[in-house]
């Protein structure tokens, strides 16, 4: 039965201290405590009702995860959504997802330098109006919040159906001097990536056709050279001579 009134929502949210956060400055620099271990932590800024990051928990029970919003009821349905996805994995505890109500504006008060190893940033606000652009999640002033609080191995992975939003952020992303890979104008164009978990606004907006844009945003200094010596590789691979066929049919290595 769902729950009615501020109140019974809040008293809802407040019964869970083991998967809500009510208030998170004072877990700043203790997430780890926390989850009770020292794996990455992940977060998505603003997540909506929370099919994302509670699907991510179950099928990666190896990372931490945040979902952050700042409405009480978005936090009330991702409890009911986390604690589902949890019960049809066998398990009565939501081991490692925090539901968190905060403002991204605050930011850095919730965490501490380095604390999160990735951000999502699912379907924001696009905020159209130019005299809007410095509310956009994208908007450079914001991403310097995030490099403040991602580890060496930091990256932001961000998707969006507005092609304007999409637009903005790759010049913000480039302006500010971030490395990104995997862009992507049309990501389900082939089909549904079933290796990527979709948002609920996702799934809408892929069965009405419409394009998904996405890119992932490399920040630390880790991320940057793994993904350089990956396509260093890549390039060696193609490079690498393949062997010729000889009129036996056996493979012949070229000199």
């Amino acid at each position: 039965m769902r729950l009615r009134g501020r109140k019974n929502i809040r008293e809802s949210l407040e019964a869970q201290p083991d998967l809500v956060v009510l208030e998170p400055r004072a877990l700043r620099g203790k997430w780890r405590e926390f989850f009770g271990n020292d794996r990455p932590i992940h977060a998505e800024l603003g997540m909506g009702k929370g099919r994302f990051i509670s699907t991510m928990s179950t099928n990666h029970p190896e990372i931490n995860y945040i979902g952050m919003d700042m409405y009480d009821e978005l936090l009330r349905r991702g409890s009911e959504k986390a604690r589902a996805a949890w019960r049809e994995k066998g398990s009565d505890r939501v081991p490692n997802l925090a539901l968190v109500r905060g403002n991204v504006e605050y930011l850095g008060e919730m965490f501490a330098p380095g604390e999160l190893e990735r951000i999502y940033l699912n379907f924001s606000d696009p905020w159209p109006k130019k005299k809007h652009a410095r509310r956009r999640l994208t908007h450079p002033r914001m991403l310097e919040k995030y490099k403040a609080v991602l580890n060496e191995r930091g990256e932001i992975h961000f998707k969006t159906d507005s092609l304007t939003l999409f637009e903005y952020s790759l010049n913000s992303f480039s302006d500010c001097g971030i490395q990104m890979r995997n862009i992507s104008l049309h990501l389900h164009r082939e089909g549904l990536r079933e290796d990527l978990v979709l948002t609920e606004y996702e799934e809408k907006f892929v069965g009405l056709g419409q394009p998904i844009y996405r890119l992932e945003a490399l920040i630390g200094e880790q991320a940057i050279a793994d993904n350089a010596a990956r396509v260093a590789a890549e390039r060696a691979a193609e490079r690498k001579p393949k062997p010729r066929q000889t009129a036996s049919g056996e493979q012949e290595a070229n000199d």
